[in-house]
């Protein structure tokens, strides 16, 4: 699934400098636009390709940090991730503050720190790409696995006239390995989508659009075996 998230959350000037999503551009602003708009397509074009995870792509079990090292999302030299941030937000000295003024403490932290706004987003967006690369990966591998399970069963269904009992205890035993495997993935992709609440939350702040998917994608639709 693509995602527009380079439609989201600032606006660039002739300049390159992120700008208030919220303020309104004046006569001259807009005659800038077309310049703007190729700013933002070059910083989407960035970090637009999907990650690709390391050889050593970690197992079904793998933690977030795992999964991020395996796409190669490395903590920066200024040390301001997404997650930073996100905690500069929970700090007792601003957390029930306006959103605005929180957001404005961010910036004027980030100012000082001489830390770009947009390398944040792009944190964020990186770590949102490799959690929906490793899903994928994940749920290719369940689709296989009960693809594989669901042509067995085919090929012991042909032999069910000489073999029903014995073929029905195997038949079960596979779609108990579908229904394990296919239990486990949801789980995880329920933790997926609280992290990527998370991560959506604290980019929020700071977008007009956010950029973060959060939903759940359909369920894949059945494998079907040949026809007699």
């Amino acid at each position: 699934m693509s995602k527009k998230w380079y439609n989201y959350f600032v606006s660039v000037d002739e300049a390159g400098q992120v700008s208030d999503p919220s303020a309104s551009p004046s006569g001259s602003e807009a005659g800038a636009a077309p310049s703007a708009a190729q700013t933002i397509a070059e910083i989407a074009a960035s970090v637009a390709p999907p990650p690709k995870m390391t050889a050593a792509v970690p197992g079904p079990a793998a933690s977030f940090d795992e999964i991020y090292n395996a796409a190669e999302i490395h903590m920066p030299a200024h040390g301001y991730t997404v997650y930073k941030i996100s905690d500069m937000l929970q700090s007792e000295h601003i957390r029930n503050l306006p959103s605005e003024v929180k957001r404005s403490s961010i910036l004027l932290a980030l100012d000082a720190a001489g830390v770009k706004l947009q390398e944040v987003i792009e944190d964020a967006v990186r770590r949102d790409r490799a959690l929906d690369t490793f899903e994928r990966v994940q749920q290719k591998a369940v689709e296989d696995l009960a693809a594989r399970k669901t042509e067995e069963n085919q090929k012991i269904q042909e032999e069910m006239d000489r073999m029903v009992a014995e073929h029905r205890s195997r038949m079960q035993a596979n779609n108990d390995a579908i229904a394990k495997e296919r239990e486990r993935f949801y789980g995880w992709r329920l933790q997926k989508q609280q992290e990527e609440q998370k991560i959506a939350d604290t980019v929020s702040h700071f977008v007009s659009e956010n950029p973060i998917t959060r939903g759940l994608p359909p369920d894949p639709a059945p494998q079907k075996g040949p026809s007699k």
